[in-house]
């Protein structure tokens, strides 16, 4: 016989991996569907991808100056001695599959959407988990602007389907191959006059935009009179920006410009954005992305262009919460039945098949419960509509429907129920 308790008592999830359970697992299942139709309607095809990969792919493809590389994965050596990491982000692994799958070579754009658990070592808090759940698109392929203000106008229709209205969209540019090098060198100069720690100054060494994204106010006062990238891009990148704004208006998606944003890997170029919500505190981010010119070719594979974004489900359900948005229905069942005597469940569990069938949510009453017990649980499941069938029915060939809601019912014939309902359901 096995146990379901640990050394000192029962087991729990581990920190800072959270549960979801009824009711608001409902919840957060239709928040996922909804980001994933949004996608769906845009012609996104789904991918599915592995939980772990290779380390390597996220050290070269995420950046190793980033936090998440350098302190946040779930790297182990598997039992062939090769190093394993949980996957921390989608992009990378979506690339792989690409390559490895020869997606590139058939019509482009490819246009894919996953979902799924992430994993990173964070300190646990509001918010911010280590298993983090999430939603993404890349498409990849084009460079076009109209595909930037596609992905961006995606994630903006996501959440307002989720019904929020409190967020707001943070937009820059990253610059190219071509602006970015000269930036780099003008503000690691900058940098160098400031009396950073060792820590930061191997940071900016590496990577001196990882240094504009440090939160600390000490910090954040010292680059108060940074340059900004917005000032320094070449004429290619301020003309590719401008037209991702003027698509982004003229579908309108509303905006503001971050000139300081620096998202937190290394292969984000040119279009680079993020959702922010106010009613999430400090970990204010639901989500964000922006385009990779160079990650396809850095793994391994051809030349081609990219944007994407992932969107945290976990954070888009707290936002929607914080807004008091009830996403999706927290009801189990539209339908429940109830058996009330001998002879009855059988011919009340064959009704609920056709019902689902019909696709309604069906729901019964098992273990042979008293009526008032019974009715007690059909109210709690949510359903607007009771189906009792007793030993009278039973030979009268009807079935006693209840509308929950205003207490009416009727008699109908057996064969006529799942007609009846339908119609009462609307």
């Amino acid at each position: 016989m096995t146990s379901t308790t640990g050394p000192t008592g029962p087991f729990a999830a581990p920190k800072g991996v959270p549960d979801y359970v009824p009711p608001r697992s409902r919840a957060f299942d239709a928040v996922r569907r909804t980001l994933l139709a949004a996608a769906d309607r845009a012609g996104y095809s789904p991918i599915e991808l592995p939980v772990f990969e290779d380390t390597a792919l996220f050290a070269r493809g995420v950046g190793e100056s980033t936090d998440v590389v350098a302190k946040e994965m779930y790297s182990f050596a598997d039992r062939g001695g090769r190093s394993v990491t949980l996957r921390p982000e989608g992009t990378a692994g979506v690339m792989r599959s690409v390559i490895e799958n020869r997606l590139d070579k058939g019509s482009l754009p490819v246009k894919l959407v996953y979902s799924g658990p992430f994993f990173r070592y964070e300190r646990p808090q509001a918010g911010r988990y280590r298993q983090l759940q999430q939603v993404g698109i890349e498409a990849i392929g084009s460079d076009d602007p109209a595909l930037d203000a596609e992905v961006i106008a995606v994630a903006d229709e996501a959440f307002r389907a989720v019904g929020l209205a409190g967020y707001r969209l943070e937009l820059t540019s990253l610059g190219d191959h071509t602006s970015r090098p000269a930036y780099r060198e003008l503000l690691q100069r900058f940098l160098s006059d400031l009396p950073l720690d060792e820590a930061t100054r191997e940071r900016a060494r590496l990577n001196p935009l990882r240094v504009l994204d440090d939160k600390r106010p000490a910090v954040q006062e010292m680059l108060a009179d940074a340059p900004l990238l917005l000032d320094h891009l070449g004429a290619e990148s301020a003309e590719h920006f401008t037209e991702v704004r003027a698509l982004l208006d003229a579908l309108g998606v509303r905006y503001v410009i971050n000139p300081r944003m620096v998202r937190g890997l290394d292969y984000y170029t040119r279009t680079t954005f993020e959702f922010v919500h106010p009613g999430l505190g400090a970990q204010s981010g639901m989500g964000g992305g922006g385009r990779y010119d160079g990650l396809m070719s850095e793994l391994g594979g051809a030349a081609l262009s990219g944007i994407g974004f992932g969107i945290g489900v976990d954070r888009t359900l707290m936002a929607a919460e914080a807004e008091g948005v009830q996403v999706g229905s927290s009801a189990r069942c539209e339908v429940y039945g109830i058996p009330v005597g001998p002879g009855t469940t059988g011919p009340l569990v064959a009704l609920a098949g056709e019902l689902r069938r019909a696709g309604i949510r069906t729901d019964l009453a098992y273990g042979g419960r008293a009526l008032k017990s019974a009715m007690k649980l059909a109210n709690d499941s949510g359903a607007r509509v009771a189906l009792l069938l007793g030993e009278n029915e039973l030979a009268a060939g009807t079935v006693t429907v209840r509308d929950l809601g205003s207490g009416e019912q009727a008699s109908i014939a057996s064969g006529r129920v799942v007609e009846h309902v339908v119609s009462l359901l609307g």
